[in-house]
């Protein structure tokens, strides 16, 4: 382009208040906090309520599958949060204990890995 480099920033934001709310988001601009401030209004607005057990966990197993990303998500009592990459940090913040999740897809995109897990997530959801 004429004028030489021009820099655009990315941020990918997972936002949870550790009590069953979490959002995943995504936002671009030429400047970092205004990448990170456009995230954030993103994964405030994609925010989703799950419906929890007593001790903090799923009701059921859940599958899910976000472009080339797989995802599954198991209840398993007494173990704590067992899960890679992206997804344990969406579980952790939304407040989910006491279960494995499993990328089973070969995907290292930790973005489409969010947010397959928040498809999942989607499943267990209060509309």
């Amino acid at each position: 382009m004429a004028g030489g480099r021009r820099f655009n920033f990315s941020a990918a934001l997972v936002l949870g208040d550790k009590k069953g709310r979490v959002g995943v988001g995504l936002g671009k601009a030429a400047d970092t906090a205004q990448a990170i401030e456009k995230a954030t209004r993103a994964a405030k607005r994609a925010m989703i309520q799950l419906n929890l057990t007593k001790n903090r966990s799923i009701p059921h197993n859940i599958e899910a599958k976000f472009c080339a990303s797989r995802v599954e998500i198991r209840p398993s009592a007494g173990r704590g949060l067992v899960a890679g990459s992206s997804v344990r940090t969406v579980l952790e913040l939304a407040g989910v204990s006491d279960v494995t999740a499993k990328l089973l897809s070969r995907s290292k995109n930790p973005v489409n890995n969010a947010r397959a897990a928040i498809e999942a997530l989607k499943k267990i959801s209060m509309k």
